[in-house]
């Protein structure tokens, strides 16, 4: 099957801002999506509590931004999104919430510079599933190594593959029973019709060797379940 290209996947996220404002049902497609979001922010906050900038890769509406900024008020904050709908409400909400410098960037971050060692915190939910090549991973991950300080950490929360093709079937199989749960086998249907044409997941072991890889010392999994993981990562 044909991928879709960056310009369908804008589209599709222009379109579906009011979802992803809502902190409670924003992301219900993703399993513990609010514990995610608590634990996210939380190790954020405790891991480098001196923050003072925030890069959000993917920032859809800014839920992830405004959960750390609960954690770490006041925060200068860099948002990027490939949606220039989702970054004009991500502005307003997180302007609404820091008294620290917003910046937006529309771009994807294959192609974006972070600059090197800009960063204190860099957060990416439910977005780096968009990569495709391992080299893309590769260079992804480093930038964002890169673009931290010293002490600064990097979070992810995501969707996944899984290396064993049982493993594989029984965790997509856990994952549609949790879709038709929350609605029905039409939704499940939908749901694993756009995965399958828009993303392309990695195990969370090759992202997790990949941190270490890129020079990360430090990594943790805050939560896993099914084929979704909270996890990250501090620079020494």
């Amino acid at each position: 099957m044909r991928k879709s290209s960056v310009e369908e996947i804008r589209e599709r996220f222009d379109n579906d801002v009011e979802r992803f404002s809502n902190f409670e049902s924003g992301q219900s497609a993703t399993v513990d999506a609010p514990l995610a979001l608590s634990l996210v922010a939380e190790a954020a906050a405790r891991t480098t509590p001196g923050a003072k900038h925030l890069v959000d890769i993917g920032c859809g509406a800014g839920n992830y931004t405004l959960s750390v900024l609960r954690q770490l008020p006041n925060l200068d904050v860099t948002l990027i999104d490939l949606s220039s709908n989702m970054l004009r409400r991500a502005q307003d909400r997180v302007g609404a919430a820091t008294n620290g410098t917003v910046v937006t960037r529309q771009a994807d971050i294959r192609e974006l510079e972070l600059g090197e060692g800009d960063a204190d915190l860099v957060v990416a939910a439910a977005v780096l599933h968009h990569l495709r090549a391992d080299e893309e991973w590769r260079d992804t991950f480093a930038k964002i190594y890169r673009s931290l300080r010293p002490g600064g950490s990097f979070w992810v929360f995501d969707l996944l593959d899984h290396d064993a093709t049982p493993v594989r079937e029984m965790m997509k199989r856990r994952y549609g029973d949790y879709l038709t749960g929350l609605k029905d086998e039409a939704y499940r249907d939908h749901v694993f019709d756009y995965i399958e044409k828009e993303d392309t997941p990695k195990p969370l072991v090759f992202q997790l060797d990949l941190l270490r890889e890129v020079g990360f010392v430090h990594r943790d999994v805050l939560h896993k379940n099914a084929c979704f993981a909270a996890f990250g990562a501090v620079k020494a």
